[in-house]
């Protein structure tokens, strides 16, 4: 009984976020083709790492409608882009521009891939000259190597 309600409620859960994502529909392909293609391109806020288009968010949804009312309304692409990024900053777009804000962004897995690599060169060369270099015993060293091998010697003749 238990198990059929965890279902019944996972069930309406599930047929509740799916009803979050109203279609949208278009007279003019043309402008269905912008409305796609811009939701493709911007960060879903909430999600992060999927589009406008990939994310069942409810900001997703409301960007999803802001994005469809501006389509109608007959505004170009880069003026809903820039509509986007005023409100939200850069962050919202999959390809930010280059600019000293986003410096570290778009050149900074360089940055460390090239630090990595120059730590990776200096710690081999560095266990390269650091082999062990067979060094002479002093005395003291020598008479106990002669005692522990004639101990060794006496024991394998017993």
């Amino acid at each position: 009984m238990i198990k059929t309600g965890v279902f019944i409620l996972f069930l309406v859960l599930n047929l509740s976020a799916i009803a979050a994502d109203d279609p949208v529909e278009f007279k003019n392909p043309e402008l269905q083709k912008r409305y796609y293609a811009l939701i493709e391109e911007i960060r879903c806020l909430v999600c992060q790492n999927q589009s406008l288009a990939d994310s069942h968010a409810d900001l997703a949804q409301d960007l999803r409608n802001e994005i469809y009312s501006k389509v109608l309304a007959g505004e170009q692409d880069d003026q809903i882009v820039s509509f986007l990024v005023e409100r939200y900053g850069d962050f919202v777009l999959y390809r930010p521009p280059l600019t000293k804000n986003t410096w570290l962004l778009w050149f900074g897995p360089f940055v460390f891939m090239l630090i990595g690599i120059i730590f990776a060169i200096i710690l081999i060369k560095k266990q390269s000259t650091n082999k062990a270099v067979p060094t002479e015993l002093d005395e003291v060293q020598q008479q106990r190597l002669t005692e522990l091998l004639k101990k060794d010697i006496k024991r394998d003749k017993e």
